[in-house]
């Protein structure tokens, strides 16, 4: 028997700025940075046009762009060493002193 996908693939979701704040919202599994959980599921969940708007929303509440993951690294450590995220590494570079 062959299981079924239980979720479609969405294309295209717009991501309105009410759309692009919720991920401020997103709470933190127990032990993680929250900081650092909703940035690494902002870059992870949007292109870098959204990406750039959340990091304003972000900044704006005064949140840690600095926030670490459990070994240590900030998610610009983590983005510069990935291939093709040289427009978030940008974005977030533009925040870090916001």
């Amino acid at each position: 028997m062959a299981l079924k996908k239980d979720k479609q693939k969405v294309l295209g979701e717009v991501f309105d700025d009410e759309r692009i704040q919720s991920f401020l919202d997103y709470e933190a599994p127990q032990g993680i940075d929250a900081d650092f959980h909703v940035l690494e599921k902002a870059y992870r969940g949007m292109m870098v046009e959204n990406f750039a708007t959340f990091l304003s929303f972000f900044t704006a509440a005064k949140r840690n762009i600095n926030a670490t993951n459990q070994q240590g690294k900030t998610l610009l450590d983590i983005a510069s060493t990935h291939r093709h995220a040289e427009d978030y590494v940008t974005a977030l570079k533009e925040h870090l002193n916001k």
